[in-house]
């Protein structure tokens, strides 16, 4: 209870510290370019329901479906490649080979073969996360102390049996951890993609704000994307507080 409530002063600390600063670069600069907390904090109370949550809303969909996909699909392929050696030595080549490549050089041709809509932006969130995702998972697998494994194996336990009882539990810690990783890099990737064939979405919003010159509403926007993934790392700790009390 004392570190949560130590989380949320710090949390309340935090914006107040930033508001300040923000409020005297504001004063000092003069600039709409620069506009003060105050009035995009304003914006954000009279527009949000009318004019931000929409995209705000599309936004999360995409980043949430994209996270799912990636965490399902990555933690499978890692805990395969983690446990089983012969699979590792076949799969690490090819995750070695593709992860370095830069993702968002494809996303014309994932438009190509997806269209313009949401599955695109959801896959190019999938296809950038997924791998980080799976050498994590791998890795705490393999880090995984092998005396652990010795009392499965002395009552005949399936690999399934291990998989379910051991190696699951083990890797909740590097699950969260990697879809803390994956939060961040995801609106990264959506605030880009969201600049291509869209109407909603926070990137767009942010960008047709900014080409219309009007710096509140893109300001208003920038917090609002900043809030989603601080709203989604909060309910990663309290997952974490739930799933592993003794961290």
């Amino acid at each position: 209870m004392k570190i949560r409530e130590n989380k949320i002063t710090n949390f309340i600390l935090a914006f107040i510290l930033i508001f300040a600063l923000w409020q005297i670069l504001g004063m000092i600069i003069k600039s709409p370019i620069l506009p003060p907390p105050t009035k995009i904090i304003k914006n954000i109370i009279v527009s949000f329901q009318s004019h931000i949550a929409i995209h705000a809303l599309h936004s999360l969909k995409r980043i949430i479906m994209g996270l799912i996909l990636s965490l399902s699909l990555g933690t499978l392929f890692g805990v395969l490649m983690g446990y089983f050696k012969n699979i590792d030595s076949i799969l690490s080549p090819i995750i070695y080979f593709n992860y370095p490549i830069p993702k968002i050089a494809l996303l014309p041709i994932v438009m190509l073969v997806f269209g313009l809509g949401d599955l695109t932006k959801i896959f190019m969130i999938f296809l950038i996360t997924f791998f980080q995702i799976v050498v994590n998972i791998r890795d705490e697998v393999k880090n995984i102390p092998e005396e652990v494994f010795f009392p499965m194996y002395s009552v005949g336990a399936t690999k399934i049996e291990i998989i379910r009882e051991i190696i699951l539990p083990g890797i909740v810690p590097g699950i969260l951890t990697s879809l803390r990783i994956g939060i961040g890099t995801s609106i990264s990737v959506l605030f880009f993609t969201e600049n291509f064939g869209t109407e909603y979405g926070m990137g767009y919003f942010i960008m047709d704000s900014w080409m219309r010159i009007n710096y509140i509403q893109m300001y208003s926007g920038i917090f609002i994307l900043s809030i989603i993934g601080l709203v989604l790392f909060i309910l990663i700790d309290v997952i974490e507080s739930i799933c592993c009390p003794w961290r």
